[in-house]
């Protein structure tokens, strides 16, 4: 293959959630209902300032956002050039940055009305 034959993809998917000619939802048929109504209310609540509020406060008050910087005087020293600062997403409530997803399934969850749910939450820990 030459560079001319070579299409580039898009970064960003078109209206229907594809990346280029193919890209797309591969999932089972009788999920689709569900991931439909999923998108839907995600592409509202992303647009609701109170769904941003809701979650901006438990990020703050539960989670512990923001982070602060940390600057790390003896690697800047060491390094030269550079001031070098540390982002210490280390003091998280749960360590980690993926607790700011789950907290979001979950408002988005509580919005449709979910009683149960299963979000990714790192190292396997699925809940």
């Amino acid at each position: 293959m030459t560079a001319a034959t070579i299409l580039p993809l898009p970064v960003l998917p078109d209206a229907h959630g594809h990346f280029g000619k193919y890209g797309g939802m591969f999932v089972p048929e009788t999920l689709m209902s569900a991931l439909t109504e999923l998108s839907d209310h995600y592409e509202k609540a992303k647009a609701d300032p109170a769904f941003q509020k809701e979650l901006d406060g438990l990020l703050h008050e539960y989670v512990g956002r923001p982070t602060p910087l940390y600057f790390a005087e003896r690697w800047t020293e060491k390094l030269g050039g550079a001031r070098i600062y540390l982002k210490r997403e280390d003091l998280l409530h749960t360590g980690a940055h993926k607790i700011n997803n789950a907290l979001g399934q979950i408002l988005l969850a509580k919005r449709l009305g979910k009683k149960r749910i299963i979000a990714e939450t790192g190292a396997g820990q699925h809940g």
